[in-house]
This record gives structure tokens, C-alpha cells and sequence, in this order.
């Protein structure tokens, strides 16, 4: 098992503290939105289907996740552009910031205001991105089972890598088979907690315990703005 984010630990461990914010609500239809878009489906659309668990998992009225998708085929579908902005954050960590929003001009100067105000800065295209890759992740509780049954069980279903985290596992694996893990360790009959993609940075920087909270501090104020989706950096 190798180590993963820092940031991306600490955002699950606050994730029922996020479904509880006002805006939440806001950045989930959007997602659902911009992944109705290659059809409206949740069978045939596995993107959709993360969607909507995620908008689910928040207690999303259903009326709200209908909506979102009956946007997609409206015409105001093509207002939502999804955009990935690069930033530095204190100490040089590298923070990719994930929006989708109807109005670039607004998200782009809330970035910046938040950047600003915590010490980061905007970096141009390519500038960061190269530092990470993209990865699938499950959160799956363990229950009873043993942790030699759990890991097994992880390892078969063809993850690439996992980290336990108190009576979760967070398992990790190539984007295409995403899908396919999950529907094996839900056939192993695990509760699958959320599914998602993420960045995952191939290297971490590790830096002093005053910095690194200026640095989750910064992400933290990133996350909590209505346009941006996820935000992911590079500390360990």
C-alpha cells in the first residue's frame, strides 16, 4: 500500500459535514448535469450513475436529480462548462481545482479572491497538472470481515491499491475499470460508500505542520465554493 493525499483523507473524513452545506447542492446538480450530457440513462451512462449516488449519498431530493439530467437535453445544458484551473498554494504545493459552472468570469475571480486571501496563486495551463494522474476511488466499509479477507478480497477484484481508514477501506484504481471493481465488491456484498475519479498526485511534498495547515486551509476555502466540484493537491 503506498500513501495517498493528505487533502484527499481529510475532505472524506468531512464529507457528511460538506452534504450538510448550503452549496452542496449546487455543485451536485452540476455534475449530474454535465454527465447527462453523454446520455440520460444511468444504466448505459456510468458517469451518470456516480452522479447521482453522490447527489443521493447528500439526501438530494429526487425531484432535484431529475431536474439536473432534464437540463442536459435543455437549452441551457451547453451553459455549464467544466474547466480545470492550476494553482500553487504555500510551501509550492501543487492544487488542481475542478469547476463546473454557467459563468467562468465568476468562478475564476472567486479563485483568485480565495487564492489570494490564503497565500496561493494561479499558475498557468500544464504548469501542475503533470503531477498527477487520474485514479477511480471506492470507499467500502469493512463490517465483520476480518482485515485478511477484506484485503484479499481488494486485491482479487483487480484494485490497484488501497489504504484502510478507521472501519473503511479506500481502494484506488485505473479509470477504466472503475466500474467493474465496484460491481465485484458489491457482488462480494461490501457497502459501497461513495465512487468517484480523482487526481492523485504521483509524488507528495511533505512540508512543516504551520504550512501544511496554511495549505488545507486553502483547499479547504477552494472546496467550499458553489462552482468547484473537487480540488486536489499534492501534500502528504
Amino acid at each position: 500500500m503506498s500513501g495517498h493525499s493528505k487533502w484527499a483523507s481529510i475532505k472524506h473524513q468531512k464529507g457528511v459535514a460538506d452534504a450538510k452545506r448550503a452549496g452542496v447542492f449546487t455543485k451536485l446538480a452540476n455534475a449530474i448535469t454535465v454527465a447527462a450530457r453523454a446520455g440520460a440513462d444511468p444504466t448505459m451512462n456510468f458517469q451518470l450513475r456516480l452522479a447521482i449516488d453522490r447527489a443521493k449519498a447528500a439526501n438530494m431530493p429526487r425531484t432535484n436529480i431529475d431536474r439536473a439530467i432534464a437540463r442536459a437535453a435543455g437549452p441551457g445544458a451547453g451553459a455549464i462548462e467544466e474547466v480545470v484551473y492550476e494553482a500553487y498554494g504555500p510551501g509550492g504545493a501543487a492544487i488542481l481545482i475542478e469547476v463546473a459552472t454557467d459563468n467562468k468570469n465568476r468562478a475564476i475571480a472567486e479563485i483568485k479572491s480565495v487564492l489570494n486571501k490564503y497565500g496561493g496563486k494561479l499558475a498557468g495551463a500544464g504548469a501542475v497538472s503533470y503531477l498527477f494522474e487520474k485514479k477511480g476511488q471506492i470507499i467500502i466499509s469493512s463490517g465483520e470481515k476480518p482485515a485478511d479477507e477484506v484485503e484479499m478480497d481488494i486485491i482479487e477484484s483487480g484494485a490497484e491499491d488501497y489504504e484502510k481508514s478507521d472501519n473503511e477501506y479506500l481502494v484506488y484504481t485505473q479509470p477504466v475499470v472503475l466500474e467493474s471493481v465496484k460491481k465485484i465488491l458489491e457482488d462480494k456484498s461490501y457497502e459501497i460508500n461513495e465512487a468517484k475519479l480523482l487526481w492523485e498526485p504521483k509524488q507528495q511534498v511533505t512540508l512543516d505542520e504551520e504550512t501544511s495547515q496554511k495549505v488545507i486551509n486553502l483547499l479547504e476555502a477552494l472546496d467550499s465554493l458553489d462552482d468547484v466540484t473537487s480540488v486536489s493537491s499534492n501534500i502528504g
